[in-house]
C-alpha cells in the first residue's frame, strides 16, 4: 500500500518582516494543536533559503484534510506567509525505498 504524507512548504510574504509576537505565539499553538492530534510528523525552520520560512510534514488521511490544516495556520491566516502543499510518497524498508 502507498504511504503518502503531505509537506506544507511556508513561503514568507512582503509582510513577514512585521511579524508579531502574537502571531509567533499563535503559531506555536497550533504546532502544539498538531502534534497532540497526530498531525504532525515533523516541522522546522529553513536557514539560508531566502524567501522561505520553513515546513509541516503533516500525517493525514486526504490531500483535502492536509489543505484544511494549511489553511489554518496562523501565519498564513494572519497574512505573514503563503504556503505549498506538496504530495510525499514515503520510501522506507517495508516499500523496498520505492524500488
Amino acid at each position: 500500500m502507498e504511504k503518502v504524507m503531505y509537506m506544507m512548504l511556508i513561503e514568507k510574504t512582503k509582510t513577514y518582516n512585521r511579524l508579531t509576537k502574537k502571531a509567533v505565539t499563535e503559531h506555536v499553538e497550533n504546532i502544539r494543536k498538531l502534534d497532540d492530534a497526530g498531525k504532525l510528523e515533523i516541522c522546522g525552520v529553513f536557514r539560508g533559503y531566502p524567501g522561505m520560512a520553513g515546513m509541516y510534514i503533516l500525517k493525514t488521511e486526504s490531500r483535502e484534510e492536509a489543505e484544511a490544516l494549511c489553511e489554518m495556520e496562523p501565519l498564513v491566516t494572519g497574512g505573514y506567509a503563503a504556503y505549498k502543499l506538496v504530495e510525499l510518497q514515503i520510501a522506507e524498508r517495508e516499500n523496498n525505498y520505492l524500488l
